[in-house]
């Protein structure tokens, strides 16, 4: 049985005006803290949260931290104070929104975690299945290597998912004796910063021959530093992102990513919380798959 599949199912089921046979007297406020929205990821998170809010006659309010947690939690605070009844939260910091979750909690909201763990008493955490993600990248290019070479791995902030993508990376390039990771960069995620990374990454080690990037938004700006560069080094990364898609059906240095779903991620999470604000026993913990797409299979995806 495909458990993001029956998940998705509840998940409509609670979202779709002609099923919901039971609706509360008062109207829904559902908030969503993001820890940025510079990101296609995100942005298509908030699409799929405004949908299923428009389809449950919601209020839907959304923030964006900019990777601030200081600013995520007076975000978090001011939805509290506009009466919110369900808070979904993606951390800028995990272990830094500890107390507004504790707030939100004290103040009678359903608080569920989306896509990055959060510190605090939530109600349930949905998020990929970021170990997974390193993994199957790994094995990727240790196989697309033919177990040989030197790689390196281009790092972000440290949250939990990024953590994990890393370390299961690292476990699948272990599978690889004759495959070494030589240098572990912080591109920040973030496009600009990720091509400078690169760019440095290649001087320091002119025989690289792969690079594993945590996220598509780094691997893209990286894929302009080893374009530039005219070597052959390749590119594996995790997201799904359209652009990166597109770079791997185009046959470029870009070969793989590891996929999420965004929108999945969002509605399973919007299903959770209003079988919690039911009454309803739900999961502490809701793992949703991820799949490798490379030019063989990724023509036709979009988050």
């Amino acid at each position: 049985m495909n458990v993001r599949k029956v998940l998705l199912s509840i998940a409509f089921a609670v979202a779709a005006p002609g099923l919901l046979h039971a609706a509360p007297a008062k109207k829904l406020v559902i908030g969503m803290a993001f820890q940025e929205m510079n990101n296609p990821y995100f942005v298509v998170m908030r699409e799929a949260l405004e949908e299923a809010g428009q389809s449950l006659g919601a209020t839907v309010i959304t923030t964006d931290a900019r990777h601030d947690v200081n600013k995520q939690v007076s975000d978090i605070e001011d939805m509290i104070n506009q009466k919110i009844n369900i808070l979904l939260i993606n951390p800028a910091d995990s272990v830094g929104v500890k107390g507004a979750v504790e707030a939100a909690k004290k103040a009678g909201v359903i608080v569920v975690a989306v896509d990055a763990q959060a510190q605090g008493p939530l109600d349930s955490f949905v998020g990929s299945k970021n170990y997974d993600a390193g993994l199957q990248a790994g094995l990727f290019m240790g196989k697309y290597l033919n177990g040989k070479g030197k790689v390196a791995i281009l790092d972000g902030i440290p949250v939990v998912p990024i953590l994990e993508r890393v370390r299961g990376f690292k476990d699948s390039i272990k599978k690889f004796p004759g495959i070494h990771i030589v240098d572990t960069q912080n591109g920040k995620q973030e496009r600009d910063i990720a091509m400078e990374v690169t760019e440095n990454m290649i001087q320091k080690t002119p025989d690289l021959v792969g690079i594993f990037s945590v996220n598509d938004g780094g691997a893209l700006g990286s894929m302009a530093a080893i374009q530039a560069s005219k070597k052959n080094i390749a590119l594996v990364s995790v997201d799904g992102a359209p652009e990166a898609v597109k770079a791997i059906l185009a046959n470029t240095v870009f070969k793989c990513t590891v996929a999420q779903y965004p929108r999945d991620q969002v509605r399973i999470a919007i299903g959770i919380a209003l079988s919690k604000y039911w009454g309803a026993h739900v999961p502490s913990t809701v793992p949703v798959d991820v799949t490798t797409l490379t030019a063989s299979n990724a023509k036709g995806f979009s988050w």
